[in-house]
C-alpha cells in the first residue's frame, strides 16, 4: 500500500505560504491539509505554491479542512453556512475536503439534515468529503457515531481517535466491535495521540506514553490492513500533533512542553517504519 503524509498547516499560521511549502518539502511529507484561512494575499500564494508543487510532484496531496467555529445559529442556517464554506474550498481544487460535521448537541434528525446537505454537496461538485471524528460534532463518540453510519452507509471518515479516547475516558476498552464498524469507512487517518483526560500527549515518543503509542498504532495498522485487504493502493496519514492549547504548556509563561513541528516529523518517521 502507498501510504502518503500530509503536513497540517495547524501550527503554521505565521509562515507565508511559501515557506510553508518550503519547509514540508524539505521535512519530506507528501501533501499538506489545511483550513484555508480568508486572506487573499495568503490564499493567492497559496494557490501558486500548490500549482508548482503538483506540477513538480503528480500525487501530491491536498485536503482542504472545513471547520465551522462554533456559533448561535440553528440547523438551518448551520447548513447555509458549511455549503457555503464547501462551494469556498472546492474553488481550490483539493484532493478531499476533511469536514468538522454537525454539533453534538444538535439532534439526531437535524445533525442528519446537515449530512444529507453535505453529502448531496459532494456528489454533485464530485469531490470526497470526508467527516471527522471530533468531539461538538455529530461524530464525537463512537457507538453515538453508529446509527448515522446506518443512515449513510457510504459515508467517509476521516479517523481521529483521540477524540473517542478523551470523550469515553479510556482508551475504548470494551469496544471493538464499534472500531470494526467504522474500519469500513475510514478513508484518512489523523495520527495524534491522546489519552483519557486529553486529546494530545506533550509528546507521544516518551516513555510515559509508550503504551498509548502503542495502542494507537494498532489501530493505525488495523485500518491498513482492513484497506489491503479490500484492494485499496493509497492511505493518507496526516500527523496532527497541535500548538498550544491542544500542546500542554507551562503554567503562567504558556510555553509548550513539545516541539509540535519536530513531534509530527518524528511521527511521520515512525509511522513509515513501523505501520
Amino acid at each position: 500500500m502507498n501510504i502518503n503524509y500530509l503536513c497540517p498547516h495547524w501550527g503554521s499560521e505565521g509562515k507565508t505560504a511559501k515557506s510553508f511549502f518550503e519547509a514540508i518539502q524539505k521535512e519530506g511529507y507528501n501533501g499538506i491539509e489545511i483550513n484555508l484561512p480568508e486572506d487573499n494575499t495568503f490564499l493567492n500564494d497559496f494557490q501558486a505554491e500548490l500549482e508548482s508543487a503538483r506540477a513538480a510532484y503528480r500525487a501530491f496531496g491536498f485536503i482542504a479542512q472545513s471547520v465551522p467555529e462554533a456559533r448561535k445559529e440553528n440547523v438551518q442556517e448551520h447548513i447555509k453556512r458549511v455549503l457555503q464554506r464547501l462551494e469556498f474550498l472546492a474553488g481550490f481544487s483539493p484532493d478531499s475536503i476533511n469536514s468538522h460535521t454537525g454539533k453534538d448537541y444538535f439532534s439526531f434528525e437535524d445533525n442528519c439534515r446537515v449530512i444529507e446537505a453535505i453529502e448531496n454537496f459532494a456528489i454533485k461538485n464530485n469531490i470526497m468529503v470526508m467527516h471527522e471524528t471530533h468531539r461538538g460534532r455529530f461524530s464525537f463518540h463512537g457507538p453515538s457515531l453508529l446509527p448515522y453510519l446506518d443512515r449513510f452507509p457510504d459515508m467517509k471518515v476521516a479517523a481521529d481517535f483521540s477524540h473517542w479516547c478523551t470523550v469515553s475516558e479510556s482508551l475504548l476498552e470494551g469496544q471493538a466491535e464499534v472500531l470494526e464498524k467504522v474500519l469500513p469507512h475510514i478513508v484518512h487517518i489523523h495520527a495524534r495521540v491522546g489519552h483519557e483526560q486529553a486529546p494530545q500527549a506533550a509528546d507521544p515518543f516518551a516513555p510515559e506514553w509508550q503504551h498509548h503509542l502503542e495502542q494507537y498504532l494498532s489501530w493505525w495498522k488495523d485500518i491498513k490492513h482492513y484497506k489491503t485487504g479490500k484492494g485499496d493502493s493509497k492511505l493518507t496519514i496526516t500527523p496532527e500533533a497541535g500548538p498550544v492549547p491542544y500542546m500542554p504548556a507551562v503554567p503562567f509563561t504558556n510555553q509548550p512542553l513539545g516541539n509540535q513541528w519536530a513531534i509530527n516529523a518524528k511521527m511521520k518517521e515512525y509511522l513509515s517504519i513501523n505501520l
